[in-house]
């Protein structure tokens, strides 16, 4: 089947976003279930849930980034700004042989959406496409317009991604930096942990900012730089 791995409205997936990039932390048996999920041999329709930061989308990418290494056809998208888009984007999604719907909680209230969506799932599992959905919260926790829907949702596989520890975070960080050349202490780290928020994502956005102003400076990652730079 050729189908073309970008649609017009589809969201072009990071080239970081890959298996090998992810901090893996308490999450080996996730990351092995995604990982054969992603080649066609695990359980089809898989419901990946975690809280902001613990690398949802990143793991939805990466599982799309294998697939096409192996050979399949892959879609990714991100419902988060849903009202960019319209509901026919589902149409004829489930000639994909894997399907991986990022923030599937924005739309459940929405009942244009919602129905749209239910009608791709039935199709999808007709098809027997594989498909994993992301949210932040588990599917019986989701407030959700249909019921029919929301059982559907729970139907799958639910996997939870477990938080990174706050030294494992700092892990991370310290990784990031070696990776664009830079030297992170632990003191800086800790700093940035503790003063800042201990979510990823933020973490993440507070250290690019911090690397675009240290290539500009020419100046080392130090607390009193960071100072100058964050307040």
């Amino acid at each position: 089947m050729n189908i073309p791995i970008q649609l017009p409205l589809n969201i072009q997936l990071r080239d970081d976003a890959l298996f090998s990039n992810f901090f893996v932390g308490k999450n080996e048996l996730l990351i092995e279930t995604l990982k054969l999920f992603s080649q066609n041999i695990a359980e089809p329709f898989i419901y990946c849930y975690g809280e902001k930061g613990t690398g949802r989308s990143h793991l939805l990418q990466a599982c799309c980034h294998l697939a096409f290494e192996k050979k399949h056809d892959a879609f990714y998208l991100s419902l988060k700004n849903f009202d960019e888009l319209t509901p026919d984007i589902f149409n004829n999604l489930e000639q994909y042989e894997l399907i991986c719907i990022d923030d599937i909680e924005c739309i459940l209230d929405n009942a244009k959406w919602a129905e749209a969506f239910f009608h791709f799932y039935n199709r999808m599992r007709d098809n027997k496409t594989n498909m994993l959905i992301s949210a932040h919260q588990s599917p019986q926790k989701l407030s959700c317009i249909l019921p029919d829907l929301k059982s559907r949702l729970t139907s799958g596989l639910i996997l939870e991604i477990q938080n990174l520890t706050d030294t494992q975070k700092i892990q991370v960080l310290k990784m990031r930096a070696e990776n664009r050349g830079l030297f992170l202490s632990d003191d800086v780290a800790n700093y940035l942990l503790n003063r800042f928020s201990r979510n990823m994502s933020d973490l993440f956005s507070i250290f690019e900012t911090l690397d675009r102003a240290s290539l500009a400076t020419k100046r080392k990652l130090t607390i009193p730089f960071i100072k100058t730079i964050i307040f």
